[in-house]
């Protein structure tokens, strides 16, 4: 079975025992998030469920595993004749989360 599930913004299609990074949440290493917001669920090509705009009573469970900081990326820009040339890092935030389960109502 999988799932489609939005946070922070993005969505992600996972399926049980998957490990992502979404961006960041509040909650502690160890501790456990549920995600109510599946967007479509599926347990193959047969049985697919497509929400308008979410699928009632699904849920997608989820473990913390850690929180941390991506690599670094390198944000160039230039004017060309002008001198004009600005270099910025930016680092983004993530949580690592290990999906448990996949219900359906």
């Amino acid at each position: 079975m999988y799932a489609v599930f939005q946070t922070g913004g993005k969505q992600f299609r996972v399926e049980a025992g998957v490990r992502l990074r979404i961006p960041s949440l509040d909650i502690e290493p160890g501790g456990t998030v549920t995600f109510d917001n599946v967007l479509l669920a599926g347990d193959g090509e047969q049985n697919i469920l497509v929400g308008t705009p979410t699928v009632d009573g699904a849920w997608v469970k989820a473990e913390v595993i850690r929180h941390g900081r991506a690599d670094k990326i390198i944000v160039f820009k230039r004017k060309r004749r002008k001198g004009y040339r600005k270099k910025q890092g930016h680092r983004q935030n993530f949580t690592e989360i290990k999906i448990e389960e996949i219900a359906l109502a």
